[in-house]
């Protein structure tokens, strides 16, 4: 171990321990001791104390004991001439100034100075749209992000497990230049890894940089600038903190379960740009208690046996030094060596365009002023459509644009599009061509500069001026499918073609077959019902983050997630024969009302390591399927009204339960089997099968409001098939009752039938 590592470290944690003490002594003073401290949004109070002590600070008065705590961690200077192995002190001095920094921000929170104010111009994008985006909301965008929220966290879930999203990168300082600072985290993005940004080099961030580059920040675009200080680096560790605790069904207190689960599950690293002083030694101490090395581009001394962490624990990499013809050459290096010492495991697909290309980009928005043209939306049409055809019929990577191109259109124009896509494989079914043809938005999605919005005959896509002026044209559309499906779905699919439509008779042909073809398959999966199949299958993608979850996903009853139906499942089986979608024979029903079966149980045991003996597909009262943290919706018994209620992921909003989403999260999530608590897909809701035991859609007495009017139709009608359709208009939302006492009084008024039903218990 380094002395002079160590020396620093220490040094920097005492100092900051000392400022956390000062700050909480004036705080305390001013506010009081019951004031407040909260981070957005989140139901694990200060997250890197709760996980690491299992102190719940929810105000100011928490404090005191968790300062005590930090400072029973600090130790001693290293002496000049005793040399010592410093590495249990260092680690120590780590968590103490973990411990320190997270103070500080709550009680800079409770001081409201928290998230930071942006005051040198420009704002981020925090929230997701699958609106236009003239009409979508901008957030706070006066303000850097600070601390990642639940509901966040969970919509990155998914990602996170299923490799789209491999890790993330805690970036601290400045870069060398603004150039230098965009190629790095496009090095990043296209490696759809999660970046963080904190921290500064003489006041100057890389937020900064950034910014200045007009560089898009925000959840969509995988870049989240926490603070220019380093302190607000402690929101990174606060996120792997709530991956244990929120997919891992840890609890406070499990520190070193917690570490260990971070270590060889969350790849994370931290990358220091630019002069690293004190702190940042110390807050880099605190990141390799959680196994994530420490990357710098200046000269430091390096520690690189393996231990703490998988590989080498601290990488000196000068800037200057590192081979290239030029800045970008060595940024792109310095990142390939950062996912070298991780282990990252990065699938990157070559896509033939003149754009940057990645998962990051998919959120990225075009704005009427930065768009060169649109297809689809208020002032033209735009379908997509997937189908199978004979081997003969497919040329192999032909991509054929049909029509004029972009070129005879006015900038800020708009015109009609038709994209078609052809594959062959011998083990393409006629099933896939709806998994495929719903890939199509994501594919397009990926490349910098184009937006995607909906799909099949509602598509709408935008080209930004910025792509058009790099040479983006039509006929990237389809170079981008034919690499994509080839990379992602090359197991069933062997041959693929893609034909662009701008001819205004050929779009009106091919969108008459493209709707016959949706009418079929809309038929064909309503048709479609538990007993009409032998098999089931299982979807343990998620396992990579909660152990012992398992999914089981039925025709009538997709994931939780809401991203993987049965369909999807079997396409995912037929690619992956050895993946996390596995068939399950149903065998012995042993309650059909229920939902048993007997080799579901058995494959769920083993699946669950023995956690979960037994599951029911259709009850939430009695052995409900378990969840991961990815669930669209959380549903919760309320005894008091003899129903359940259904809370979004989506709404920030207090329940009937007395617990937003956040907090009902924790109950649910983890791979725990808790009668009464269930997360589910949002449209489990409209479901035949939907907790049929207990009375299904009729016993939901409260519902978000966004799920009321985002399904409404879907929700019609499924109140008219179960013999209610009014059943819509008697369910409470937030709009007329967070409480029990508030929604009672809406229920009977209405009539609500889940008042006269049998009793739940």
């Amino acid at each position: 171990m380094s002395r002079y590592i160590a020396t620093r470290a220490i040094r920097g944690a005492t100092a900051l321990v000392y400022e956390a003490e000062q700050l909480l002594n004036k705080a305390l003073k001013e506010l009081g001791p019951d004031t407040p401290v909260q981070f957005t949004n989140t139901a694990y109070y200060l997250p890197v104390i709760l996980g690491l002590t299992g102190i719940e600070v929810s105000k100011l008065g928490d404090m005191p004991a968790v300062l005590e705590r930090a400072k029973a961690l600090l130790h001693p200077i290293p002496r000049e001439q005793v040399w010592l192995p410093y590495l249990g002190e260092t680690l120590d001095s780590g968590i103490a100034t973990l411990f320190a920094a997270e103070l500080i921000e709550g009680i800079r929170f409770a001081y409201g100075e928290q998230p930071e104010k942006i005051t040198w111009g420009g704002k981020i994008a925090k929230g997701g749209s699958f609106t236009s985006p003239e009409f979508e909301g901008e957030g706070n965008g006066g303000t850097l992000n600070g601390p990642i929220d639940d509901i966040q966290l969970r919509a990155w879930g998914i990602q996170l497990v299923d490799g789209r999203m491999p890790g993330f990168a805690a970036i601290v300082g400045c870069a060398k230049s603004n150039e230098v600072a965009v190629e790095i985290v496009r090095q990043l993005q296209q490696r759809n890894i999660l970046v963080f940004l904190s921290g500064n080099v003489n006041g100057r961030s890389i937020i900064h940089q950034l910014m200045e580059e007009g560089v898009e920040l925000g959840y969509d675009t995988y870049t989240v600038p926490f603070g220019t200080d380093t302190i607000s680096a402690i929101y990174a560790l606060g996120f792997a903190t709530r991956s244990a605790l929120t997919f891992g069904g840890m609890k406070g207190g499990m520190a070193r379960d917690i570490l260990l689960y971070n270590k060889y599950r969350v790849f994370a690293f931290v990358l220091a740009l630019g002069e690293v002083d004190d702190l940042k030694y110390a807050a880099a101490a605190g990141a390799i208690n959680y196994g994530f090395p420490v990357i710098a581009d200046t000269v430091i001394p390096q520690i690189l046996p393996t231990g703490i962490t998988s590989y080498e624990h601290v990488i000196s990499m000068p800037f200057d030094d590192i081979p290239g013809e030029n800045d970008l050459e060595r940024a792109k290096r310095l990142v390939q060596r950062c996912i070298e010492v991780r282990g990252v495991k990065i699938k990157v697909t070559e896509v033939p365009i003149p754009v940057p290309y990645g998962s990051a980009f998919e959120g990225e928005r075009v704005r009427r002023e930065d768009m060169r043209i649109e297809f689809g939306g208020k002032k033209a049409r735009c379908f997509e459509y997937l189908r199978m055809t004979d081997f003969d019929a497919v040329e192999d990577g032909k991509v054929t644009v049909v029509g004029p191109g972009i070129e005879n259109v006015p900038v800020g124009g708009a015109m009609d599009m038709g994209i078609v896509v052809e594959v062959a494989g011998r083990k393409m079914q006629e099933d896939f061509e709806p998994v495929l043809e719903r890939q199509i938005h994501y594919f397009i999605n990926g490349a910098s500069g184009i937006q995607h919005i909906g799909q099949r005959d509602i598509a709408w896509i935008r080209i930004s001026k910025a792509a058009a002026e790099k040479g983006f044209n039509l006929e990237h559309f389809g170079k981008i499918l034919v690499a994509r499906f080839h990379a992602d779905f090359g197991a069933i699919v062997d041959k693929i073609q893609v034909t662009i439509y701008t001819d205004p008779q050929k779009i009106e042909e091919w969108l008459a077959k493209a709707r016959e073809a949706y009418n079929y398959r809309n038929q064909r999966l309503a048709d479609m019902t538990d007993e009409s199949v032998e098999e089931f299958y299982s979807c343990t993608l998620c396992q990579s983050f909660a152990p012992n979850h398992v999914c089981v996903v039925s025709p009538e009853r997709l994931g939780l997630c809401g991203a993987y139906n049965w369909l999807d499942c079997k396409a995912s089986y037929q690619i992956n024969p050895t993946g996390p979608n596995q068939p399950i024979p149903k065998g012995k029903c042993l309650d059909p009302v229920k939902g048993y079966f007997d080799k579901v149980n058995e494959f769920v045991q083993a699946a669950s390591h023995g956690t979960v003996q037994e599951v029911s597909m259709y009850s939430i009262m009695e052995n409900p399927m378990t969840a991961c943290g990815c669930f669209e919706a959380i549903m919760m018994v309320v005894p008091e009204a003899n129903g359940f209620m259904v809370v979004s992921r989506e709404d920030p909003s207090m329940t009937p339960a007395g617990m937003t989403f956040s907090t009902l999260a924790g109950v649910a999530g983890g791979g725990l089997q808790t009668p009464g608590v269930m997360g589910v897909g949002k449209y489990f809701l409209v479901s035949r099968k939907f907790i049929a035991a207990d009375g299904g859609l009729k016993r939901i007495v409260w519902m978000s409001s966004i799920l009321k009017e985002t399904m409404a139709e879907e929700l019609k009608a499924a109140a008219a098939r179960e013999g209610d359709p009014d059943l819509l208009d008697k369910i409470a939302d937030e709009r007329v009752a967070t409480t029990v006492d508030e929604m009672l009084p809406f229920l009977e008024e209405k009539g609500h039938p889940a008042l006269t039903m049998p009793p739940l218990f």
